[in-house]
């Protein structure tokens, strides 16, 4: 698309609840008061509440949703598009995974970094700035071809948009204790951006296991990313395990969670009580509704009867960080997707019965310091890189409806969609109301 003149200040912009400080004002509905945006040298160097009249010659967005750069936590850039080679696939997690293994057999770098590059191309047209990618490593002691590509493709997207990896490591290759701290090794040499990761299921637990991959990483100084009792079986222990242990050791870096289906299965209390061991550990969950959906339940046939999300809301009551997800995108795991976080919420909002998606519920898919050792207390625009999506068809009772066009913009400039005329005609000054405070 051709170039957009940068805009000095963007007005009239309705940012979500949760990004703006508790003084903000409000309007007589108890909507936070419209926001004036100053960008300088592509960052946001200041946040106000609108008042007076909009500005002739900047960009005035009448009331337009607008939310910070996207993050999706956790994909598979390695698998995805791979549905359309492949035959039936046998329902349910399991058969997933069979069919990725027979399918990896055929993969060459060239193909992996295809399928990859376009991934990271959907990411960006939709506007996220961080994407986190699991790589399948199924071998102790040789480095998985698609995991290189990854690293060679984070050194080339640096700058534009931020990729993270984790080592989709089975858990039983952590038994060993030496092979664990071999394994954190190779993880820590790719590179700051690089996290350890495991699958921990029911069907391969092992708490020794779990313990040497927490201690391989601390001794490495890595993060780690876990898949966690991605299974209806009311009996996992995963997450419970982890967040005991994390305390016993006194993890000081932070873990990722992934899944979590199976507290949706276990009783009230025991499900309960394991958040709240969560809540007290460096634990951030990151839900995958889309995939979850599609895999958990799941028998030829027959209409599914649970839906596999993880307790999303009793995570947020206990202030436990929580994300939405893309996962799988039309690989055997979830042949849906599209590499927008913003599909991956509007999912959550119906199958979990979200309220105020925009206001409360948006910060799931923004706030990439979840992700992070130490998350910020009060997350602000302010000093932010002007990297923000604007969502121009939508409103705030239907968001995250009519999403799908949008103004993408990067260090201030639009570089995906075009702003509506009307946003930066040179026309006279609009009167606004002043908002009370209250």
């Amino acid at each position: 698309m051709a170039s957009t003149p940068s805009p000095s200040c963007l007005e009239q912009v309705r940012l979500p609840r949760w990004l703006l400080p508790g003084a903000w004002p409000t309007t007589n509905d108890g909507a936070p008061a419209l926001a004036r945006l100053s960008l300088e040298r592509g960052r946001i160097v200041q946040v106000q509440p609108m008042r007076g009249a909009a500005t002739p010659g900047t960009w005035d967005l009448h009331g337009t949703l607008a939310l910070p750069g996207l993050v999706d936590a956790h994909t598979h850039l390695d698998k995805a598009f791979t549905l359309p080679r492949m035959k039936a696939v046998q329902p349910g997690l399991l058969g997933a995974i069979d069919a990725m293994l027979a399918d990896r057999a055929n993969w060459t770098p060239a193909d992996v970094r295809a399928r990859a590059e376009r991934g990271l191309q959907w990411a960006w047209e939709c506007g996220s700035t961080l994407v986190r990618t699991h790589v399948d490593w199924w071998e102790p002691e040789s480095v998985p071809m698609a995991w290189t590509v990854m690293a060679e493709l984070a050194r080339e997207w640096r700058g534009r948009m931020k990729l993270e990896q984790v080592s989709l490591i089975k858990l039983s290759l952590f038994e060993d204790a030496d092979q664990a701290l071999r394994l954190a090794r190779t993880c820590a040499e790719t590179g700051p951006h690089a996290r350890l990761g495991g699958f921990v299921h029911s069907t391969n637990f092992s708490e020794a296991a779990l313990r040497h991959l927490f201690v391989a990483a601390q001794a490495f100084d890595l993060d780690v990313d876990l898949h966690v009792d991605e299974e209806l079986n009311a009996d996992a222990l995963g997450l419970a395990t982890t967040a005991r242990l994390l305390r016993e050791l006194g993890f000081e870096g932070r873990v990722v969670c992934g899944h979590t289906c199976a507290l949706a299965a276990q009783e009230e209390s025991e499900a309960l009580a394991t958040l709240d061991a969560v809540a007290r550990a460096p634990i951030t969950l990151v839900s995958l509704p889309a995939t979850n959906l599609l895999l958990q339940d799941a028998v030829t046939g027959r209409t599914p009867r649970q839906r596999g999300l993880t307790l999303v809301k009793e995570a947020r009551q206990r202030g436990i960080p929580l994300l939405f997800a893309s996962d799988n995108v039309q690989d055997p795991f979830c042949r849906m997707g599209s590499f927008d976080p913003i599909e991956a919420l509007g999912i959550g909002a119906l199958v979990a019965q979200l309220d105020q998606p925009f206001d409360v519920w948006s910060q799931s898919v923004c706030r990439g310091d979840w992700l992070q050792r130490t998350p910020s207390a009060a997350p602000t625009l302010v000093g932010a890189p002007a990297d923000l999506v604007l969502f121009p068809e939508a409103d705030i009772h239907g968001w995250p409806s009519r999403t799908a066009t949008r103004v993408v913009m990067r260090q201030g400039q639009a570089v995906r969609g075009l702003p509506p005329p009307h946003w930066t005609a040179k026309t006279a000054a609009t009167a606004i109301a002043t908002p009370s405070f209250s």
